[in-house]
């Protein structure tokens, strides 16, 4: 009997200790409906002392490994088949809508959220892109600066036009033969090559379909995409192979699929929500057609 007491005891302190621990991250997780300073601080100092710490590291352990030089521009906009841009629009789109949610979560309104939040993702790239120019490897890149303005105009147009976001931005990975082959310019390790890699990185713009014909009995989750990605690519530039490295015809891919915005799914969690728009910027693998200057190819699931 005792034995059973005390189970129960700690059975209930248990499911106490959880439905608090539950109750106090569903507070924290509440957007504010006013400003909340205390909220707001956390964030400056955070955000300050993340960006700080980021691009010093950038510095030290990214550039120091290149001769400095005098501050110059290149124009890069013809390599890796534009890949590479496209990474830009996605970041700065990312790293926007993040800043704007962040600033919802303090309880600042709407139009500031779109003057210091989504604009967030185009400063950062933007000191990093400074950077660049001062390293002889690199230089500052005016196309660069465009896809990242591109990305973050995406988030701010969609706002003030329909004060949501029916388009969304998106990524996909998967390996490729080419890393391997040039870990030098592809990556070494996964993590490393699903940012450096471009043969196996896929951008999407999934279009929320109830969104747009809202009288139409459409899954409120259900979206249709259209995807952009390129492959045989070794280098930059084709005429950067060479005999060192197999040559591959490199061309452009576009996708067409269905996918999923998981912010459309109903529940009342606040954490469930939170990770739901972190999977958000994933695409959902579903059958894709594939079309590029070669052939039409079906996949079951694209990934």
């Amino acid at each position: 009997m005792i034995h059973k007491r005390l189970t129960y005891t700690i059975l209930f302190l248990f499911v106490s200790l959880f439905s608090f621990a539950q109750s106090a991250t569903e507070r924290f997780l509440t957007p504010s409906d006013t400003l909340n300073k205390p909220r707001r601080n956390a964030v400056i100092i955070s955000e300050a002392s993340l960006a700080g710490i980021t691009l010093i590291g950038l510095n030290q352990l990214w550039y120091v490994d290149y001769e400095r030089s005098k501050f110059h521009t290149i124009n890069d906009n013809k390599e890796w088949l534009q890949m590479d841009k496209m990474g830009h629009v996605f970041t700065s789109y990312q790293m926007g809508k993040f800043g704007a949610d962040l600033l919802n979560w303090i309880g600042v309104s709407e139009k500031n959220q779109l003057i210091y939040g989504s604009t967030l993702g185009f400063g950062f790239l933007t000191a990093v892109e400074v950077l660049d120019g001062f390293s002889e490897e690199w230089g500052f890149s005016w196309g660069d600066i465009i896809a990242n303005a591109s990305g973050t105009g995406l988030y701010v147009g969609q706002q003030l036009l329909w004060n949501e976001q029916r388009i969304l931005l998106k990524f996909s990975y998967h390996e490729t033969m080419y890393a391997s082959q040039r870990s030098d310019k592809l990556g070494t390790g996964f993590f490393e090559r699903v940012l450096k890699d471009y043969n196996g990185q896929t951008y999407w713009l999934s279009l929320n379909l109830s969104s747009f014909f809202k009288e139409k009995h459409i899954p409120k989750w259900l979206n249709v995409a259209f995807g952009y990605g390129a492959d045989g690519m070794l280098s930059g530039v084709s005429d950067e192979n060479n005999m060192d490295f197999p040559s591959y015809d490199r061309y452009r891919q576009y996708y067409f699929s269905l996918d999923v915005d998981l912010s459309k799914i109903k529940t009342n969690s606040r954490l469930l929500r939170s990770v739901f728009e972190v999977f958000n910027t994933i695409k959902i693998p579903f059958p894709t057609l594939e079309i590029n200057k070669n052939r039409c190819v079906f996949h079951l699931f694209y990934i």
